[in-house]
């Protein structure tokens, strides 16, 4: 299995994101996750479309687009023209979630299933056959620099088993209190796709993301 390291831009130096992108994709980092978050389905509110197509020209990193919105179908056109590689959606965000995770592998992107701490894997085995990955939130969503909750660790391992079970081929990302001291629980449940944010940009970026991957080894 292929593990990646996707930090969170949510931490990053707003003022300088384009020089801290360039920053992770140097030390090594495979993916970038950016929290799009509309003030309604969570309180925070932040970046949008218009980010995304900003930062698309520095940097060559997969865009891992984690939609924390109401009415999540809006922005697939507006994400897939900016140059979002994936479209994370929240399975409690829309009555219509096979629908919608269609809508974004239609528009050329990879399409994924979020569940929060309290939403069981039940809610969405209907459509693990067609999405490319489920992120589980190990905090609950909205802001950043929040504890890792570890019986979340539960349902990565209920998906890794269903993953071989049903052999199907979706990745599982964790989102939420990722550091060198977690990410091996998260690892050993069965995750592959590692989301960190505060870990990463407190102190030395390029350490940091070392710390993480020498962790994964």
């Amino acid at each position: 299995m292929e593990y990646k390291i996707a930090p969170s831009i949510l931490s990053a130096d707003f003022g300088h994101f384009a020089r801290d992108i360039q920053t992770l994709e140097a030390a090594g980092a495979e993916w970038a996750h950016i929290d799009i978050m509309d003030g309604h389905f969570v309180d925070n509110l932040t970046f949008g479309a218009g980010v995304v197509a900003a930062l698309r020209p520095h940097s060559n990193l997969f865009f891992d687009c984690h939609l924390m919105v109401e009415h999540p179908e809006k922005y697939i056109e507006p994400l897939a023209k900016a140059g979002a590689d994936s479209m994370s959606i929240h399975a409690e965000a829309t009555p219509h979630l096979h629908g919608t995770l269609q809508q974004i592998k239609n528009a050329g992107m990879k399409a994924s299933v979020v569940i929060n701490p309290g939403t069981p894997v039940e809610f969405i085995k209907p459509v693990l056959s067609m999405v490319d990955m489920v992120l589980v939130m190990s905090v609950n969503p909205g802001f950043g620099g929040q504890k890792f909750i570890p019986e979340t660790m539960e349902k990565v391992a209920e998906l890794s088993e269903i993953r071989s079970e049903r052999q199907l081929n979706f990745d599982i990302e964790v989102d939420g209190g990722i550091s060198d001291l977690t990410i091996e629980t998260a690892k050993k449940a069965g995750a592959n796709v590692f989301v960190a944010g505060s870990f990463v940009f407190n102190g030395d970026v390029t350490e940091n993301i070392y710390k993480l991957k020498e962790k994964l080894k």
